[in-house]
């Protein structure tokens, strides 16, 4: 899931937050994750980690989380 900070036009941070995503997919692609065990997902600055009111704590809401879920096999 991509995220970004609060600044700026929410479209646009939701853009920049599925292409964050979307670059961490073609990542794992390229290292041979199969491509249908991964989603990708934007969530621009809806889920920040910490208020957005330092430079620092808007960079560390501009981020990419991975979840590894189980497969089918082991659910």
């Amino acid at each position: 899931g991509g995220h970004t900070d609060d600044v700026g036009n929410p479209e646009a941070n939701l853009h920049l937050s599925r292409l964050r995503a979307e670059a961490v997919r073609n990542y794992l692609i390229n290292r041979k994750v199969p491509f249908t065990r991964i989603v990708a997902k934007g969530y621009g600055s809806t889920m920040p980690l910490v208020h957005d009111t330092t430079p620092a704590a808007r960079a560390a809401n501009r981020r990419v989380e991975i979840r590894i879920l189980p497969g089918p096999a082991q659910r």
